[in-house]
């Protein structure tokens, strides 16, 4: 399975055909059957939408929607969790709302980074009956309208003054005040297919139902590549406000001693063996080899991907060859996601140590865009009663 996701990978992000091998090449047939099926499935399902076949809930506070067009590596998640504490420091109560796929790794991540925080987590399909049940438990505040004082109580007292949906550009179910798009600046064309032969879930012209795009991973890519992905959008929808994100590395800490952090500088000058299960492998790598190691090799599985006892065993092999080839012990790097994924089974690779980058989500200046002005666009859109200074 692990290998047929990797071909299918390969193929959406190969823009010309002829490069790819005959296997790959023999899948294409079927990929396309089925991409075309669900491209239909997804036309009649947007219609009865739009049509009131199907209803839409309203909730009784803002909602926020963080969504992207084409599968994992987007920052959908770290952009919800920068949202999330904004709108908890600024007194206003969140409540993020998360299907919970891929063995819920993303939302074990976001349990512990919010763990001493007001901030609530609601898991679960179908989201606006996850919603109804929190705000009928702690109840909600009109935060467009109730002062500074009247949210600090509300706050104190658990009431939920906005609702962030993780992952929520294709949930057409539950209305929303704001529609965030996530797009990855280091794939963000791929072959332009949808699902399965590409990796879009919806065609490029659904960024007309967004409010906002943001580019991620903008640090990684070249000034004439964001200049053809922001052309690209504006095609699309010519007046759209479009801000930058990255990843910031922050710390690290060895697996098994979550609570010691080691600064970066830990890795400068050694070999490093980057080990991922995450949508962009590609910008985890990159952010390594900007942090100084002398050698970064690394073992990719797809997003998601539950690491096995096999694994381990391949993954030894690969650092037992690094050891010989360098003459020092390498050192595993693997993401947060990957950690929450299954802390255990990563202390299989001991007397190997295994560090775990931590990062958070940075808005990049460009053009205008800066955090404070992001933060007002989302302020203004929602017409919320936020202090001044935050």
């Amino acid at each position: 399975m692990e290998k047929m996701r990797r071909m299918v990978n390969e193929i959406a992000y190969t823009h010309n055909k002829a490069h790819l091998s005959p296997l790959h090449r023999s899948l294409v047939p079927l990929l396309f059957v089925s991409s075309s099926l669900y491209r239909l499935a997804l036309s009649l399902r947007h219609f009865l939408y739009q049509n009131g076949f199907f209803p839409i809930h309203r909730l009784e506070v803002p909602v926020i929607s963080v969504g992207n067009l084409s599968w994992g590596g987007n920052g959908k998640t770290p952009m919800v969790e920068f949202i999330s504490l904004w709108l908890a420091h600024s007194g206003i109560s969140p409540l993020i709302l998360s299907r919970g796929y891929g063995g819920g790794d993303e939302i074990k991540m976001l349990q512990r980074h919010l763990l001493e925080t007001p901030i609530k987590l609601g898991i679960g399909a179908n989201r606006a009956a996850v919603a109804g049940h929190f705000i009928q438990k702690y109840g909600y505040t009109d935060s467009r309208k109730s002062s500074w004082y009247e949210k600090q109580d509300s706050l104190d007292s658990g009431k939920i003054g906005v609702v962030v949906l993780d992952d929520a550009m294709q949930h057409w179910s539950l209305w929303r005040d704001l529609n965030i798009v996530m797009v990855n600046g280091l794939t963000f064309r791929g072959n332009l297919q949808l699902l399965p032969l590409g990796p879009l879930r919806e065609p490029w012209t659904a960024l007309r139902r967004a409010d906002v795009v943001v580019i991620h991973h903008a640090d990684l890519v070249s000034e004439h590549i964001l200049k053809d992905i922001e052309s690209m959008i504006q095609r699309i929808k010519a007046s759209i406000p479009i801000f930058l994100t990255k990843m910031d590395p922050t710390c690290l800490f060895e697996v098994g001693v979550i609570n010691d952090k080691i600064p970066l500088t830990a890795i400068h000058k050694t070999t490093i063996l980057c080990l991922s299960a995450i949508g962009s492998a590609e910008s985890f790598v990159k952010l390594i080899q900007k942090m100084g190691a002398s050698y970064v090799d690394r073992v990719d599985f797809s997003d998601h991907h539950a690491f096995l006892a096999k694994d381990m065993e391949l993954i030894r092999a690969r650092l037992g060859e690094l050891e010989s080839k360098f003459g020092s012990k390498p050192i595993v790097i693997v993401t947060e996601k990957d950690y929450d994924r299954d802390p255990e089974i990563l202390k299989q690779l001991y007397p190997f140590k295994v560090f775990v980058l931590c990062s958070t989500l940075k808005v990049v200046p460009y053009r205008g865009g800066t955090k404070d002005s992001f933060k007002k666009f989302i302020k203004d859109q929602l017409k919320l009663q936020v202090p001044a200074g935050h």
